[in-house]
């Protein structure tokens, strides 16, 4: 059985003051909703857990009943930090769980086929996250403000979600995280910390997570298209 958590506690304050992203109009509906119907449409996902901010609970609900989400989902309340939402998300998760997909809910333009080809990586690695090799040229800077000198961009990838593992991995690595009194915002940093190995999964279609207000018309187009 595979599970989804979708992480939508954050507060997402890059946007602006008083502003949550995920209930932004983007395509005809909010951006939270293009995500779980994403999930909610994946024939390889069985559940769905949301975890959402406290007080939230009913307004997923509502979103929902909308939007007519047929799979099976949980709306539990976050944490404190992300992982603090991903272990109370792990918790939660149906006993006959054996892979788990955490997928940021602000990033709605991920496809059916990528979130399938985490789900395989992981079941034959442990752990698998979606991710892009770097294009632009990278610069190291010590003060914000000078160069220190250009980073070989030839080994670097900028990781995404879906980051999907078998449960038991997760749990160990945020277990260890916890323990150690680390906070990482990138569940694969947790798997690091165990020594278990993380495959890339090329994303190969653009997989963008709102932001900042720029992020906007880009992510409209995407998914009207």
């Amino acid at each position: 059985m595979t599970s989804a958590i979708i992480v939508a506690a954050g507060k997402g304050t890059r946007m602006g003051a008083n502003v949550d992203k995920l209930w932004l109009e983007v395509a005809d509906r909010p951006i939270v909703a293009h995500t779980w119907r994403a999930f909610n449409d994946a024939g390889c996902v069985d559940e769905i857990i949301l975890v959402v901010r406290a007080g939230m609970e009913s307004h997923f609900a509502e979103l929902a009943e909308k939007f007519n989400f047929q799979k099976k989902f949980q709306i539990v309340a976050g944490g404190a930090e992300r992982q603090d939402s991903v272990w109370n998300g792990l918790n939660a998760v149906s006993p006959a769980t054996e892979i788990v997909a955490i997928q940021d809910a602000a990033r709605p333009c991920t496809g059916a086929d990528l979130i399938a080809a985490t789900v395989a990586a992981a079941r034959e690695t442990g752990a698998a996250v979606a991710a892009q090799p770097v294009t632009d040229t990278i610069k190291e800077t010590a003060d914000g403000k000078i160069i220190a000198r250009t980073v070989d961009r030839a080994k670097l990838w900028s990781v995404q979600t879906p980051q999907t593992f078998r449960v038991a991995v997760l749990r160990r690595a945020i277990a260890a995280a916890r323990e150690k009194g680390l906070v990482l915002t990138d569940d694969t940093a947790a798997c690091e910390l165990i020594g278990q190995p993380v495959q890339l999964v090329k994303s190969t279609a653009p997989n963008p997570k709102v932001t900042v207000p720029a992020d906007l018309p880009f992510i409209e187009n995407l998914l009207r298209s």
